[in-house]
């Protein structure tokens, strides 16, 4: 078991306040601004809880992936992927679109896709979100 720890600071109102991800338990970031304007509108230099979703959802997803790959007998050279995390005020987060490109000697595109598609649904952080109306997933090599 792991737990991990993160720590905000917010002041004021939502529309007009600001906080600040004052860091994580590991070091790794932090201090990062946030703001409601950075979350809805134009972020301007700061980020947002979705932002930070996006960031940890590719790392999950390549994370299974790769697990994935190499169980298969199949590892993966590289694995470049992003997330799009969609956010409407309002409702909340409606979407997410996943996109990868692998670079996998002796695997086809079919298997790709397929191995992909299995580390969607299965990664930790895709578990996590799934009350998200649509998650999307893009997979080429």
């Amino acid at each position: 078991m792991a737990d991990r720890i993160g720590h905000v600071t917010w002041r004021g109102p939502l529309v007009e306040g600001s906080g600040t991800i004052d860091g994580v338990g590991s070091g790794a970031f932090g201090p990062l601004d946030v703001t409601w304007a950075s979350r809805a509108e134009d972020p301007n230099g700061r980020t947002s809880p979705e932002e930070l979703l996006a960031a940890a959802h590719a790392a999950c997803f390549s994370m299974a992936l790769a697990h994935a790959l190499a169980q298969a007998g199949t590892p993966a050279a590289k694995l470049e992927t992003s997330a799009t995390v969609t956010f409407v005020p309002g409702t909340g987060i409606t979407k997410v679109a996943l996109t990868v490109r692998g670079t996998v000697p002796g695997l086809d595109e079919a298997g790709f896709r397929e191995k992909a598609e299995d580390a969607k649904v299965g990664c930790p952080v895709s578990r996590a979100l799934a009350a998200v109306d649509e998650i999307t997933l893009e997979a080429s090599l």
